[in-house]
């Protein structure tokens, strides 16, 4: 009988994985009931206090619309990823966990550490860099700033697709250090809230991830793993590419 290895790759095989189960457990039915409060939690900051912990690095940073880009399309890649290559039940679970670690304990900060973000009122100039750049910021309010959940959630991301395959892992922990790049310079967030994305990220890692053995991954899982990914850089191409239809039926181009 053959390895896995010694198995000849066919498309089936990845149409097979894509129809593996996938239970849905409760506790991912709290993580996605979690996101609208991302934005119910915004809805709250106008009258209150807010805190701006700007440093002098980040006010010497330009605002550079072209990494709207960056950051739209590699946190759509980093989303989506996992949910791809994770499919051991025990990694899920863990995953999972790492997940509703991250975004509750944002959100408690977002509540007793409220910040706005110092981007412009008004985005100068045109192009279709400077479009993402507008839509970007009317989908996402300038509140919740520290820590970076965008940071945190691309981190935990990265760290668990390392854990079925080191190159994947590896590729996506630049794209994770990409994503906190371009929220600096779309003046999204401050260099202390990427840091303090990044440790939050570490510690969920460090209490679920770090100890989940490898070899319990399986081997056809492991070798499907950078097929997954470069199928969903086409997807996410695509995506881009229907932006830059958008834009030029927007009447800007």
């Amino acid at each position: 009988m053959k390895s896995p290895e010694e198995i000849p790759f066919r498309w089936n095989v990845l149409a097979q994985s894509l129809r593996r189960p996938y239970p849905v457990s409760i506790p991912m039915v709290v993580l996605v009931s979690l996101v609208p409060f991302y934005i119910f939690i915004g809805d709250q900051m106008p009258g209150r206090r807010l805190h701006v912990p700007a440093l002098a690095f980040d006010r010497a940073l330009p605002l550079q619309p072209a990494w709207a880009l960056v950051y739209g399309s590699l946190y759509l890649f980093l989303i989506v990823l996992p949910v791809l290559v994770v499919r051991e039940q025990e990694q899920i679970r863990r995953t999972v966990r790492a997940y509703l670690t991250v975004w509750i304990s944002a959100y408690v900060v977002f509540l007793a550490y409220p910040t706005v973000a110092s981007r412009p009122a008004q985005v100068i100039g045109t192009g279709f860099t400077v479009w993402c750049l507008r839509f970007l910021y009317q989908l996402d309010h300038p509140y919740n700033c520290f820590p970076s959940l965008h940071v945190a959630h691309s981190f935990v991301s990265a760290m668990t697709c390392y854990r079925v395959h080191r190159g994947v892992g590896i590729a996506s922990a630049i794209c994770a250090s990409l994503i906190g790049l371009s929220t600096l310079f779309t003046k999204q967030h401050y260099i202390l809230d990427v840091i303090a994305g990044i440790l939050l990220a570490c510690a969920a890692y460090a209490l679920f991830l770090r100890t989940y053995p490898r070899h319990a991954v399986p081997d056809l899982d492991r070798r499907l793993t950078p097929l997954f990914a470069l199928c969903l850089i086409g997807l996410v191409a695509a995506a881009l590419a229907g932006f830059w239809v958008a834009y030029q039926l927007s009447g800007e181009a």
